[in-house]
């Protein structure tokens, strides 16, 4: 994945899904558009890993529920040192509130989308492909929300972030992207990146939508509420 890919690179997708007609809809949907490239389709996450490594697309639109290796397992398996440079992940789904999604994200999936949102679905791919933004922030803080209980908290202990760690983060859990909040806190893109990346090692995230799930999770960000804790 080439971290400087622009608006007017070709993103090239690989579909991941066990039904044959979702595989060849979501082919036909995205090859209709511009500067989107569907190079492979896999029919499970064993697959989906092998063509993955073989083509190197710049995105993987994964099916969740697939035999064999699921969709999680998958994308867990993406972020190994087998791919040094993964795709990013997109996970296509039925229901908004899957806990297979919230698991996906917490392997490091960049976001999910419905199946039933046609129109978004390129969208998403431009958008995990192209930006360092949170992929619909308001849909992955509803999925958080619509969980049982605060979720399962790392078992490690909560990392210490700085009062400009903390405020970034929140930032980030909006969905702005590194440009966005560099001019928020009238700073350089450099510094928010950097800050950034610490955030993602500090919380031990693979990307930004893992760092959110994680922040969730911690008590960082609390669903509904706009300040931290």
């Amino acid at each position: 994945m080439n971290d400087a890919m622009t608006l007017s690179d070709t993103v090239t997708v690989l579909v991941a899904d066990d039904e044959e007609l979702t595989r060849t809809g979501l082919r036909t949907l995205l090859s209709a558009r511009p500067g989107i490239d569907v190079i492979g389709e896999a029919a499970d996450g064993t697959e989906a890993l092998a063509l993955a490594a073989e083509l190197r697309p710049d995105v993987v639109l994964m099916d969740v529920r697939m035999p064999g290796v699921d969709g999680i397992e998958a994308t867990r398996r993406l972020q190994t040192a087998a791919f040094p440079e993964p795709p990013k992940v997109v996970v296509i789904t039925t229901f908004e509130n899957d806990e297979y999604v919230y698991d996906a994200l917490r392997a490091g999936a960049s976001g999910f989308v419905l199946k039933r949102s046609p129109a978004q679905i390129a969208h998403a791919v431009r958008l995990v492909a192209t930006t360092d933004s949170v992929l619909f922030p308001d849909a992955v803080r509803n999925l958080v929300a619509a969980r049982p209980g605060p979720g399962s908290r790392p078992a490690r202990g909560v990392p210490a972030l700085t009062g400009r760690e903390l405020e970034i983060l929140r930032l980030v859990a909006t969905g702005l992207s590194n440009a966005d909040i560099a001019a928020r806190l009238v700073v350089s893109t450099e510094t928010v990146k950097t800050h950034v990346g610490n955030l993602l090692a500090k919380l031990g995230a693979r990307n930004r939508t893992q760092a959110v799930i994680l922040a969730y999770e911690w008590g960082f960000v609390v669903p509904g509420e706009r300040t931290l804790r």
